[in-house]
């Protein structure tokens, strides 16, 4: 349990938990299950922030201070409970209260589930932001959807993903507020009438479909900070939530109607998009996202300064990829129609107020919807967006002139599409790429024609993550390793970990730093066994690759070099010494059959190996099941190897590298997204770098000089690896014999070699695994001070310094005193 804390506070703490069970549950200790636990333990928690939360809302409007509005549809949040303990100074204290109790803390803070309000890095920056900007005490608001039904649970069977509901909130959540006072109207369908009258054109929107959107808030904490952040989550309700004429009638189906069209909006995230209900679904999640924001925020500013021409000097919005972009018509809407303003009035203040942060460069990212689809769904902002349009590609072409290719690549509206990503960079006062690479890309390459228009407007800021979490929650022994090396709160100032780098060579610091990888192992190893009854050799090198799973992420590559391995063991046993463990965490999008594929190889691949009695002692293959932050925080501090191998210039940033990192793994990757400057940062001798540079692939793709058949013939080994897919020696799953992928390998598809490039990049990757392997078996005293130079270097990726940065140069924000 580690050194009992004494004194009054944790006899107070003890206290006010039994009190909590009995007056809000009903219940004594003695009687209590773990979650009755849980909720008296997370009461106690929030009864103290809400207080901090109130006073904190009350000095922002007092003191005047300007606002963020952080717009995404992702927040991947984690689990809170452990995480306001350590920002609040208090997790000690709970920790002995609880062991005062005669109950596991542990155990307790299993009983909450993650929030299922996000899937990958986006959300994951977005809920690091939160926590940075409270610490830095910044006045923000996060603003999301409260998913009931989250993404969806993973469970693998007989090797293949199957989507499951998350009902994260079946047992509700005792961190977050309903304010059914602040709730707004959105509307959906109907048409435009226009009338004139004597004070100008009126613009009524006729037999619309109502959804009510009901805001929940969630405090979110800094450490140290008395200004905690706002998350508010909206959720779609029916106006009218029973139609009782209809169900005394028998017609059930009408009865609930009304109420199935409203609250299917904020079921689930990111419904399947590969038909067209799933698309219009989306369209009506975002646009109910955008529209309740906006209306929210303008009736909070009219309600505490009144004039609405003062809006940019009190509000900032920033869009976290395109999702939210319907934002900034839907602002022009209630400043025109509702408001009373005129076109370049409320033009003016829109184009001050938004600015867009961009994750990728894949084109089926950068949203667009059908036109025709859109027009329908939302008449209104339809018409706002034309004329945006024509007036955006009037000034282009004053710049372009004849160029009308270029000017039809830019505009908002094309090939019967409503393109999002174009009308951000069209009106926002500032774009930013997540990393300088990606923001090179954004001006070189992808939005190329309007950087040469607009140039002040891209900047590049790279992502962080918050060491709070990834660091003092996921790894403490690291975290106080650190302390007790260092002078000043690392957990304050980032700048603090480059101290460790003092004692890279001490022997004894790196016995420390071992022994403290070595533990977090065996919790792993522990977590696994316990959660999918997978049996992990704590000796081995753990090579992990967590992340959403993607062809660009090229976990198909990672798939390849494993049977590369299987192969080489069989003709020789001795082949490696030291024996590896290949751990893979990912989800496959519903409706993305190469990437359940992929899902589907990797357990083939297992299957293949475990069938080998005397290969399996060397390489074992491990799929983490249902990969969420909170396994997250099991696995990255036990990782040896870390595994960011994306086709270069692919991967926009990346956070998992910088955790990582942060936990002492190595990287092995490509130069790509903030792979680049975790190079810069940790110099080349502590990082392992393969493959093709973006320079390289853009000259293949310009050139078509990439040939992946020539890779194949010319190269034995590649050879052998890739008929693995085919022959048989691979174990099937279901009817799956993985011939598509072998054929996308070799030969693309719609006339194209593949896109990914991983033939072109297994070699180089092969040849510099054998490096990596190397230094960790033969020099293993040298891999150990390569990990602390990492880790002592990743204070740099704090989003501490990224928000900081992003206030410098876009928000201009003052703190709350």
């Amino acid at each position: 349990m580690g050194t009992i804390i004494s004194g009054d506070r944790v006899k107070q703490i003890a206290a006010k938990i039994e009190h909590k069970l009995i007056n809000t549950l009903g219940t004594t200790l003695e009687e209590a299950a773990n979650d009755e636990i849980y909720k008296a333990t997370a009461g106690c928690i929030r009864d103290d922030i809400m207080t901090k939360w109130a006073e904190s809302r009350k000095k922002s409007d007092a003191q005047g201070v300007k606002k963020l509005y952080y717009m995404s549809a992702e927040f991947l949040m984690g689990r809170a409970l452990s995480n306001n303990l350590i920002n609040m100074e208090m997790y000690k204290d709970y920790r002995q209260a609880l062991w005062k109790l005669g109950i596991d803390f542990d155990e307790i803070v299993e009983e909450e589930t993650d929030a299922g309000l996000g899937n990958g890095g986006l959300g994951r920056l977005a809920a690091c932001f939160l926590d940075s900007m409270a610490t830095l005490n910044f006045p923000v608001i996060g603003c999301g959807i409260r998913y009931e039904f989250g993404l969806f649970k993973q469970k693998i069977m007989d090797g293949m993903q199957v989507e499951m509901e998350d009902d994260w909130l079946r047992e509700g959540n005792i961190w977050e507020v309903e304010r059914p006072e602040l709730s707004v109207e959105v509307h959906f369908n109907g048409y435009i009438e226009e009338h004139w009258t004597e004070k100008g054109l009126k613009i009524i929107h006729k037999d619309y479909n109502t959804v009510v959107a009901v805001p929940y808030d969630m405090p979110v904490i800094g450490y140290k900070s008395d200004t905690p952040a706002t998350l508010r989550l909206w959720s779609a309700r029916s106006k009218q939530r029973f139609d009782l004429h209809s169900f005394n009638e028998g017609i059930y189906d009408k009865a609930m109607a009304d109420q199935a069209f409203a609250e299917v909006i904020s079921k689930v995230l990111y419904p399947a998009d590969d038909h067209m209900q799933g698309k219009m679904l989306r369209l009506k999640q975002f646009y109910f996202l955008a529209s309740a924001t906006m209306q929210l925020m303008v009736k909070h500013h009219k309600e505490k300064k009144g004039d609405l021409h003062t809006l940019s000097d009190y509000v900032t919005v920033q869009i976290n990829d395109t999702h939210p972009t319907l934002a900034i018509p839907e602002l022009m809407r209630i400043l025109m129609d509702e408001e009373g303003f005129g076109w370049e009035e409320a033009y003016a203040i829109v184009r001050k107020i938004f600015n867009y942060t961009n994750h990728t460069i894949m084109t089926e990212a950068l949203e667009c919807w059908d036109e025709n689809m859109f027009k329908l769904l939302l008449p209104r902002i339809y018409q706002i967006i034309c004329v945006m349009n024509e007036k955006y590609c009037d000034k282009l072409r004053i710049y372009y002139g004849e160029h009308h290719e270029k000017i039809s690549k830019m505009s908002m509206i094309g090939n019967n599409q409503v393109r999002m990503a174009n009308l951000c960079i069209a009106v926002c006062h500032r774009v930013n790429g997540v990393s300088q690479l990606h923001g090179d890309i954004l001006k070189q390459q992808l939005f190329h024609d309007s950087y040469n228009l607009y140039p002040q407007k891209y900047i590049a800021i790279t992502n962080g993550i918050t060491h709070r979490r990834w660091l003092a929650l996921a790894n403490p022994q690291l975290c106080q390793l650190i302390k007790d090396h260092t002078t000043g709160d690392v957990l304050k100032d980032y700048r603090i970990f480059e101290q460790i780098l003092l004692f890279k060579n001490d022997v004894s610091f790196q016995h420390k730093y071992q022994q403290i990888k070595q533990q977090n192992k065996k919790r792993f190893a522990k977590y696994i066994e316990k959660k999918q009854g997978v049996v992990i050799n704590t000796d081995s090198i753990f090579d992990v690759q967590c992340k959403r799973m993607h062809e660009y992420k090229r976990q198909l590559m990672k798939c390849l070099h494993i049977i590369y391995l299987y192969q080489q063991l069989k003709k020789q046993p001795d082949y490696l010494s030291t024996p590896i463990t290949f751990i893979f965490a990912a989800k496959a999008a519903p409706g993305y059959a190469r990437a359940k594929d992929i899902i589907r190889l990797i357990h083939s691949v297992k299957d293949m190996i475990d069938a080998d009695p005397v290969i399996r002692e060397k390489i074992q293959v491990v799929f983490v099941e249902n990969y969420s932050v909170s396994v997250a925080e099991n696995l990255i501090p036990a990782a040896d190897i870390s595994e960011q191998i994306s086709t270069a210039g692919m991967e926009a940033s990346g956070t998992g590298n910088m955790k990582f990192m942060m936990n002492g793994a190595l990287t092995i990757g490509t130069m790509d997204g903030a792979n680049v400057e975790i190079f810069e940062q940790v110099g080349a001798e502590n990082i392992f770098i393969f493959g093709a540079s973006v320079e390289e692939v853009g000259n293949m793709k310009r050139y078509h000089t990439y040939n992946p058949g020539t890779v194949f013939e010319k190269n034995p080994k590649i050879r052998d690896i890739c008929n693995c897919l085919i022959d048989g020696e691979l174990p099937k799953i279901g009817k799956q014999k993985y011939s598509d992928i072998y054929q996308s390998l070799l030969f693309g598809e719609y006339g194209q070699p593949d896109q990914y490039f991983v033939l072109y990049d297994l070699p180089s990757y092969i040849e510099t695994y054998d490096k990596v392997y190397n230094t960790y078996v033969n020099h293993y005293d040298e891999w150990i001070q390569k990990a602390i130079v990492n880790t002592a270097k990743s204070g740099f990726f704090s989003s501490d310094r990224t928000v900081a940065e992003y206030n410098d140069k876009i928000w201009k924000l003052s703190t709350i005193k």
